[in-house]
Formats: C-alpha cells, structure tokens, sequence
C-alpha cells in the first residue's frame, strides 16, 4: 500500500464506488520530475480510507496504439453514464492540438478505449480539462480554452451526442479569466494573459455552480462561479472559500455521504499530493 502522501499527483479526480466500499482515484500522475509535462499514460489508485491505496494501476497506454495523443496526459476524470465509465482525459501531440478526448470501459478501473479517433473539443483550438455534465437529460462537455491560444483564458461548452462519440453543434462561451475581479495576470501585469483551469459543475441550493481555478495574489486558487439558470446563463464570480495554495478541484460524496472537495497541494511542481476537506 502506498500512503497519500507519498503519491505525487496533479488535479485528483475521485469517484466513489459504493457498491464495492472503496474510492478510484484518478489524476496527472505520469508527470516529469521538476515540471508539469507528462508522459503518456492514465493510471488510477484504489482505496477504501483515501490514506492508503494500492499500487496504481494503468488504464490506458498512449503507447499501445496509434492514438493521436503523444504525451501531457493531464488531468483525467471518470464519470458514469448509462451503464459504462467515460474518461474524459488531455493530450497532444507535435501536430495535433491540445483536447479532451473521451475514453469508455465497463467497469471504473479497467482498460479505456477511445470512444473516436479525435478529441471532443474543437480540432483548431488549444483545449484542456474537459470534464462531464448533463442538464435536462442532455450530455455536455465543459472545457478551458487555454490562455496560449487565446490570452484571456476561457471556459467554453458544447453538447455531446448521446453516445458521447462526438459534439453536437458548436462550442459557446461560458465566460473569460478576467471576468473575475479575483483573477491576475500570469507572467507580470499588463501581459493580458488569464488563466482558466479545471472546470467542475455541481448543484447546490437550487443553483447551478462551478469551481475552476486561476491565479490571485500569487498563488493557484479555486474560485467559485454561480449560474443564474443553467449552463448557458449568464455567470457571477466569487472568490475562493480557502486561502491555501492549490487548485484544480472537484467535488464527491464520501461512503458516509459527507461532501469533500479533491485538489492538488502546493501548486509547485516535485510537491503536489492530493489534498481532501470539507466543502
């Protein structure tokens, strides 16, 4: 068994399988030692306590095939719908642009395949985090459009056929970095640059919410944002509900049914671990 501490992983994804008493925990985890890139596989920890957990397994090997994905295998999450488990995982390749492609399996930790032989996210845009949601019965992917390409840094969505093999219509803004007030420039003031990182949608109070993450005074936050309908609604912007430094989140449900939120700490490359509390 492998202690949390000692597993050095980025954007922790956990999905908690309540039938067999035990959580999956998915994450960057292929990571170059002194930086963020990484190589080509996604892999998944198994526990019961979230302390310890056994040796990580691989469930998809970018090498094994001739998928288009050549290397930063970042920030896979697995969601459940009808009846098969979705990765939704990025890479890219020396001539493919970065995107989220969608993965299937039967069960939460066994080999994924690739739903398509492209990403979900648009083929000409520089494209990361994209995780699942459904409103009304209708399959969406939500996603950052990366600072590189863009500058202000956007979080975007498109629908999803039912099948999630492939968007349906085209992707539409959600909002910008610097729509925040919270957020600051990366690089130095007055670059224009804004980051948008690791979108995560979850209902609380009769609204439609997000946690994303950015930077502000410095450190790597997890804002809030809150929806004034649904998905396609207008936003407003709240800060972080912490103060340390550490970001791409999510939100899952204990055995116990007690609401956690998943990210990774500090934001500094050699150091980051997957840190759990209370949301």
């Amino acid at each position: 068994m492998i202690k949390r501490q000692d597993i050095r992983i980025r954007d922790p994804f956990v999905l908690t399988d309540r039938k067999n008493g035990c959580y999956y925990m998915f994450g960057t985890t292929a990571l170059e030692t002194g930086s963020i890139a990484a190589r080509n596989s996604y892999s998944v920890y198994k526990s019961t306590d979230l302390e310890s957990f056994e040796e990580p397994k691989v469930v998809f090997d970018g090498r094994s095939s001739d998928f288009w994905g050549a290397y930063d295998y970042w920030a896979p999450e697995v969601h459940e719908w009808k009846g098969k488990y979705y990765l939704f995982g990025s890479c890219k390749s020396d001539t493919v642009h970065r995107g989220t492609q969608i993965f299937v399996c039967d069960i939460p930790d066994g080999t994924y395949v690739p739903v398509s032989d492209r990403a979900a996210t648009p083929a000409d845009w520089e494209c990361l985090d994209g995780t699942f949601y459904v409103e009304n019965g209708v399959p969406y992917i939500v996603f950052s459009h990366e600072w590189t390409q863009v500058g202000n840094g956007e979080i975007c969505a498109c629908r999803l056929s039912d099948d999630l093999t492939h968007a349906v219509g085209e992707p539409f803004l959600l909002f910008r970095a610097s729509d925040n007030p919270a957020v600051g420039e990366i690089r130095h003031e007055g670059s224009g640059l804004y980051v948008t990182d690791g979108p995560f949608l979850f209902c609380e109070d009769g609204q439609l919410k997000m946690i994303w993450s950015s930077f502000s005074e410095g450190r790597y936050l997890v804002l809030e944002a809150v929806s004034s309908g649904g998905i396609a609604d207008r936003w407003e912007h709240y800060g972080s509900r912490f103060g340390f430094d550490g970001g791409h989140a999510m939100l899952f449900e204990t055995l116990e049914g007690e609401r956690m939120i998943s990210l990774h700490s500090p934001n500094t490359s050699n150091l980051e671990r997957a840190f759990f509390c209370k949301y």
